[in-house]
């Protein structure tokens, strides 16, 4: 990941969830989701996000399944990051996103969200998990 401001996206087939982190890679907060058109809108409408907000490099999870291995998603969200990557020329790099939707869904349930709520929130909340997760292990913790 490069030094700046790194775009988080949990890639999936109805929403891209985004969340950003400050400039210094401490912190992270959570960002509207991105309903999916396609592809190549999607994409713009990342790149306009990443030029707006100074992204200097993008996490993109990989939804690999629970004994590792790449399934159908983790296949389209590798071609949607090497997409995103030439179309931008952001760095991508993929982070295993494993158990983030529960993580999520745990987070929301303790902090008494309603579920007909949570939907919107969950995909934005799983790409802050991940986020996260590759700038804390970027950091070494």
């Amino acid at each position: 990941m490069a030094q700046g401001r790194v775009l988080g996206l949990d890639y999936g087939s109805r929403r891209i969830g985004v969340a950003v982190s400050d400039p210094l890679g401490l912190t992270v907060q959570p960002l509207p989701p991105i309903g999916r058109v396609g592809d190549k809108k999607d994409i713009a409408v990342l790149a306009r996000l990443a030029a707006e907000m100074g992204v200097a490099s993008v996490v993109l999870g990989l939804p690999l399944l629970l004994n590792g291995d790449e399934g159908p998603a983790a296949v389209r969200a590798r071609a949607f990051g090497e997409r995103l990557q030439a179309e931008t020329s952001l760095p991508v790099t993929m982070w295993d996103e494993r158990l983030t939707s529960v993580q999520s869904e745990r987070h929301l349930i303790a902090s008494g969200v309603r579920r007909e709520d949570r939907k919107g929130i969950r995909d934005s909340l799983s790409a802050m998990f991940l986020l996260q997760s590759a700038m804390d292990s970027r950091r070494g913790k």
